[in-house]
């Protein structure tokens, strides 16, 4: 009897550690799991949409038959839609991004007839001008980002940077960046989202092809902007950070080695315990509605954090990185979206502004996702 006894306790003892050995083999698989499980085409089809819902909207129509440039639709949109198109084989633009780089490169070609998208009389002293240097900086990444994907660079994007190099500050506190459009909205219209439009002019001239950020002319705004960003990187959210962490992957003089390292460990210290990152964790700064800060893992988050960190070259073996990709395969929803909230204020979920974080989120899930192999 107790020779059965003894047995059977081996027996499930044995059992017990099998199932557990097992759980942790398929836990760490997971984290070093393939990221390509994912819906591409679903993904585009979701973004034309938005894009082409921004398109009809009143409010994103402006002065000689032009579109607004927003930061949540329109610039994500046009920085990853021409990865789509050619790992969809699409033979053209579609529609919606034929349609809004039109739009681009009219407002550029014809910059001095050009009204700000937002006006002192309407919005308060100042708003014009900031406006005017926000826009500046968005056309030349959308530009950039086209260029960058096809290879060449077109005359259109050197006007553009000619635009936005006369609006770079020259003293001041924001001496080699730019005036930003605020309302005190996060993460794009708040104090802090100018530096995360020069990190992303950054990133988008390091990007392009030909030498261009070699070039004398070129380096006479890029050196003052490399400062600019180094000045002011400690006192940025975290989120603002991880665009310097990208930018530095082509830039190296932006970051020291102690600054990487404390960064990733920051980045480390915010992952959710299901491999996702939020974005009230990584923006911490001021808000209009306090009680509108999502606790939940977000793609727009997760996104960024995996696109900085695949640009500077983390292995997939990392268990961050890894973690963080499985949440993005595993989180795609079947309409094609990664989601996100606002961070300002509670918004009807039935209503198209309700999805701009959610525009953005899918964007830079798909950023992240397409620099897998």
């Amino acid at each position: 009897m107790r020779r059965r006894l003894a047995g059977a306790l081996l027996l499930l003892s044995g059992l017990f550690a099998w199932l557990v050995l097992s759980r942790t083999a398929a836990v760490r698989g997971a984290s070093n799991a393939p990221a390509t499980a994912w819906n591409k085409q679903a993904a585009a089809q979701y973004l034309d949409a938005r894009e082409t819902w921004w398109q009809a909207w009143p409010r994103a129509q402006k002065d000689h038959g032009t579109l607004c440039i927003s930061c949540h639709t329109v610039v994500p949109y046009a920085m990853v839609r021409p990865e789509l198109q050619r790992d969809l084989g699409d033979a053209a633009m579609t529609p919606p991004e034929k349609t809004m780089l039109d739009s681009v490169e009219k407002r550029v070609t014809d910059w001095g007839e050009m009204a700000p998208f937002y006006s002192d009389e309407k919005y308060g002293k100042g708003k014009a001008a900031e406006s005017h240097a926000t826009e500046a900086v968005l056309n030349v990444v959308i530009l950039a980002s086209v260029d960058a994907a096809q290879g060449q660079l077109r005359p259109i994007t050197r006007k553009a940077f000619e635009e936005v190099w006369a609006l770079q500050e020259a003293d001041g506190p924001l001496a080699g960046g730019w005036k930003w459009q605020d309302f005190h909205l996060g993460p794009w219209e708040s104090t802090e989202s100018g530096y995360q439009g020069a990190a992303l002019l950054m990133v988008g001239a390091m990007h392009l092809p030909g030498g261009f950020a070699r070039e004398p002319g070129t380096r006479e705004h890029l050196d003052p902007l490399r400062d600019y960003l180094r000045r002011n990187y400690a006192q940025q959210p975290l989120v603002n950070q991880l665009y310097i962490l990208w930018a530095s992957a082509k830039e190296p003089g932006l970051l020291t080695r102690p600054e990487r390292k404390a960064l990733v460990e920051a980045l480390r210290a915010q992952q959710q315990a299901d491999g996702g990152f939020r974005t009230a964790a990584l923006d911490v700064r001021e808000r209009v509605d306090h009680t509108a800060q999502p606790t939940t893992s977000d793609g727009y988050a997760t996104g960024i954090a995996v696109l900085a960190l695949e640009a500077v070259g983390t292995p997939r073996r990392d268990a961050m990185l890894g973690r963080s990709l499985v949440w993005l395969v595993q989180h795609q929803q079947n309409d094609g979206t990664w989601t996100a909230a606002s961070l300002n204020k509670q918004r009807d979920p039935a209503s198209d502004p309700a999805l701009f974080m959610t525009d953005a989120a899918t964007a830079y899930a798909v950023l992240a996702l397409e620099q897998q192999p």
